[in-house]
């Protein structure tokens, strides 16, 4: 999309003018959902998770400063909110800070040609909450530590370390003996 096109829509809005909040929403909503069903694992609550994500986003889009693009401002707003709906769910996504924290070699993550996608997609599921919350923001979504942490609201040493845990399961759950 043209910046200038966005930044246009993105005025529109801070003075809450609807149809431009909707071509907005037109333009992200699929990658959205796609980050809100990457962390809830139902269609439905991700469906509600991404436009309550919206409505929260259009309600403080006046703090929306530019620094970062539209798309990423509104992704962090979208894991946020899954992050909240998972903590509703009484989930224990967070006590990690009191844990003895290492810090780990982020290299090899190459499994091998034959595992598809779908696979890794399934062994991260099996990994324990707080670890694949870690592994989904950091190998999926791209943060870095910091991002994560911030996040999560841990420290940046708590998530290498569930990084390098999750990492390790994951490197267990993909063996080809285990699939």
């Amino acid at each position: 999309m043209d910046k200038n096109l966005q930044s246009h829509l993105i005025e529109k809005c801070k003075n809450n003018e609807a149809k431009a909040q909707m071509q907005l929403y037109d333009l992200y909503c699929k990658a959205m959902y796609n980050v809100a069903c990457n962390f809830v694992k139902d269609a439905d609550v991700a469906q509600d998770v991404m436009q309550e994500a919206f409505i929260k986003a259009f309600k403080k889009i006046d703090t929306y400063n530019g620094s970062a693009s539209f798309g990423s401002w509104l992704k962090k707003i979208v894991i946020n909110q899954s992050l909240d709906w998972l903590k509703k769910q009484k989930l224990d996504i967070v006590a990690i800070d009191k844990e003895v924290i290492s810090i780990v070699d982020e290299g090899n993550w190459e499994v091998e040609n034959e595992i598809g996608l779908e696979v890794i997609y399934r062994c991260i599921e099996q990994l324990p909450q707080k670890c694949k919350n870690v592994v989904k923001l950091y190998l999926l979504e791209g943060y870095d530590h910091q991002e994560v942490a911030q996040i999560l609201q841990i420290s940046e040493g708590s998530s290498r370390s569930q990084l390098s845990r999750g990492k390790n399961r994951l490197k267990e759950l993909l063996t080809p003996s285990r699939l």
